[in-house]
């Protein structure tokens, strides 16, 4: 057997880089900015964002009119802690954050140490004032919201609530105790009372916490799964979520569970809740699975929103207080993402695959709709990726994060008195895009009849014989656009697919089944998962339809992806060696089956038991033939480290052509950005190798 071990140490890394020196190119355009988190002062002409430049992850700010940029931290080493939960008062004077530890993580975040110091990591809580640039240690924590005074902030550590002040002068200290775990917490308008969710388990309650009470409130507790709690505008009443706590009988396994939700109302007087709304009895009203969940917010007095997939996509819908009637606000055969309200209520400012373009379904663009009215309208256009739009500046601005194909994502502004945008700091950031080609739109059905859509990138020189790529995102529940991904893993992804056809590749990013962005149906096919891999037929026709075209080798065609797309890689490589010569498996899942799960006393638990092994690339390696490389991180918190090392294990039995790539320390994120590079040069060194 021909096995190679990429020893993930920083000499052997160097040797790789001088190996293939047409790496150096890659690794300038992964070195191209990745701007995160875009916020701004409600009341002030002030925006902040988050930006990681080959792993210095900084703060900066604009200001004024004329959209000052200035840096305002100086993390100025690539030392993999993120910067998360950002946000600012509404003065734009001081901004809150939380540094540290994996937020994509599938588990509550922990601290980590991907660049393996000799000191532990913390999670911690920092303010920092926007005038003078002085950063505040709050202190070990996670989380921080700020109060409606806008001088402390508060934040969770150790699963209970603490308190601080903005500038450092009052020191932090924890507001209360519970039994459990705290979360969601959410002050009411005159900063009197804390409203939170206590999780203990299966279940969870809705507690109060006031200043002037020794006691916490309990609201309605009951055997349930309590969550989001929202304040009315006048503090005199809370809404809440609420689910099924786990228990009783097991249902099926192998069938689709409907999870059924209701939305419940509070007096703060004696926190009796009943229930004010209940999502019918039909598969698409199921508790949603898309980002937000129910998205519940109180801001307009008389109305209650949130979100549901019941119309088979998810929309916005309002339930009036009093009445109970309930309004769909946003209706298309499109998805209504990031959600946010101007201040007074009235409208909501959302982002949506939608827009006048017949490919706008693979973009992201910038809507509104009145809470009052129902009136809804677009309001940007043309081929640019606009998500996570926001209300600032005494609601004159909507400030949002935009990219195209050959733009990586920028802070953008909408100026409403004249329906202008303009991009803050483009000279500052080099988008690094000048060599991208525009990728085409493509449709394929797969053999049971599913269609669905690909992004195919090809040279633009005319070409024969091409080795091609199938690209498969994670999730799965994401959705890859005709430009620049707003989400750091695909923003890096992206730019690699863009490096590879500069390498004279074809490569086809696919939309496979069980992605968001197109309805219900699509999210939540027959068979999927561990219940059959449906999704994977999605990948194969893909192989096939670059088998096909006319550019292409079908000799040379090779898939590669990470997570979810890691799985599908593998899965691609264990049934149909015969299309997939060669791939690269980064951190997937290999191994479904079920081991001491309370789940055996279901029903249909052997049958789910055949369907989870059926669906595991594991079970697969008699008839894996091409070469593959296998990458993971051994810290990671979302793939069980154990799953590569099983599929290995088994590989090295069947005599496969096996390289890995192994990260200590690292987790599912490649938060050090010298462990990035790694994986990307590492992943575009085999292709070649193996395709070219």
């Amino acid at each position: 057997m021909k096995t190679k071990l990429f020893l993930s140490i920083l000499l052997f890394g160097m040797m790789i880089v001088a190996a293939f020196p047409q790496n150096r190119e890659l690794a300038r355009l992964l070195s191209t900015p990745y701007i995160g988190k875009v916020v701004g002062a409600s009341n002030a002409n002030v925006l902040a964002f988050t930006v990681n430049e080959r792993g210095h992850r900084n703060i900066y700010v604009a200001e004024g009119a004329n959209d000052r940029v200035k840096k305002l931290t100086n993390f100025d080493s690539d030392d993999a802690q993120e910067i998360t939960s950002l946000s600012i008062t509404r003065d734009g004077k001081w901004i809150v954050f939380a540094r540290g530890g994996d937020h994509g993580a599938n588990s509550a975040p922990v601290a980590t140490n991907s660049a393996s110091f000799v000191d532990p990591t913390k999670i911690e809580v920092f303010s920092l004032s926007v005038a003078d640039q002085r950063l505040c240690k709050i202190g070990i924590g996670d989380f921080p919201v700020l109060h409606p005074d806008q001088t402390s902030v508060s934040y969770f550590r150790a699963g209970q609530v603490w308190t601080a002040s903005l500038d450092g002068e009052r020191a932090a200290k924890q507001l209360f105790t519970i039994k459990g775990t705290a979360g969601n917490m959410q002050w009411s308008p005159d900063g009197t009372k804390l409203a939170f969710v206590s999780r203990r388990g299966d279940y969870s309650f809705i507690g109060i916490y006031t200043t002037s009470n020794p006691r916490i409130q309990w609201i309605g507790p009951s055997f349930h799964a309590d969550s989001s709690p929202q304040w009315s505008p006048d503090g005199r009443h809370i809404a809440f979520v609420r689910r099924d706590a786990a228990g009783g009988a097991l249902d099926s396994l192998t069938s689709f569970n409907y999870e059924g939700w209701s939305l419940m109302l509070a007096s703060i007087d004696d926190g009796i809740a009943h229930e004010i709304y209940r999502a019918p009895l039909k598969k698409e009203a199921t508790f949603p699975r898309i980002s937000g969940q129910v998205n519940l917010s109180w801001v307009h007095q008389r109305y209650l929103t949130f979100m549901s997939y019941e119309s088979g996509w998810p929309h916005v819908y309002r339930l009036e207080i009093g009445s109970n009637d309930v309004k769909q606000l946003t209706k298309g055969t499109f998805t209504v993402d990031n959600l946010n309200y101007s201040a007074d209520g009235k409208e909501i400012v959302f982002a949506a695959n939608a827009g006048k373009d017949k490919y706008d379904f693979e973009r992201s663009h910038i809507g509104r709709v009145n809470v009052e009215s129902g009136k809804l309208e677009m309001l940007t256009e043309g081929e640019e990726i606009e998500t996570a739009p926001f209300y600032f500046n005494q609601g004159q601005s909507i400030g949002f994060s935009s990219s195209s194909f050959n733009r990586a994502v920028q802070p953008k502004v909408y100026l409403l008195k004249n329906g202008q945008s303009k991009l803050i700091g483009a000279e500052l950031f080099d988008a690094q895009g000048d060599v991208f080609v525009k990728p085409q739109q493509v449709f394929i059905t797969a053999e049971d009849g599913i269609r669905f859509s690909a992004q195919y990138f090809k040279p633009d020189q005319k070409n024969k014989d091409l080795p091609a790529l199938v690209y498969i995102h994670g999730g799965p529940r994401r959705q890859m656009y005709l430009g620049w991904h707003h989400i750091d893993y695909y923003f890096y992804d992206y730019t690699v697919n863009q490096y590879l056809v500069q390498q004279g590749y074809a490569v086809l990013s696919i939309n496979y089944r069980m992605g968001t962005g197109y309805g219900f149906d699509f999210q939540h096919p027959r068979s999927a998962g561990n219940l059959g891999a449906s999704e994977y037929l999605d990948v194969l026709a893909a192989g096939k339809w670059l088998k096909q075209q006319a550019d292409i080798d079908p000799s040379r065609v090779g898939l590669f992806g990470g997570s979810y797309g890691g799985y599908l890689t593998a899965m691609g490589l264990a049934k149909n060696s015969d299309v997939f010569k060669a791939g690269v498996d980064i951190h997937g899942v290999h191994n479904r089956e079920r081991k001491q799960n309370p789940a055996q006393y279901a029903p249909d638990f052997e049958l789910a038991t055949q369907l989870n092994w059926e669906s595991s690339p594991s079970k697969w390696v008699d008839s894996w033939r091409s070469p593959v490389l296998i990458v993971h991180g051994d810290d990671d918190q979302n793939v069980a480290f154990s799953q590569s090392i099983d599929l290995y294990n088994r590989l090295k039995k069947q005599n496969v052509d096996v390289e890995v790539l192994v990260l200590p320390d690292e987790n599912h994120h490649w938060q050090l950005f010298e462990n990035l590079l790694k994986v990307k040069e590492a992943t575009v060194d085999f292709l070649n190798r193996k395709l070219k």
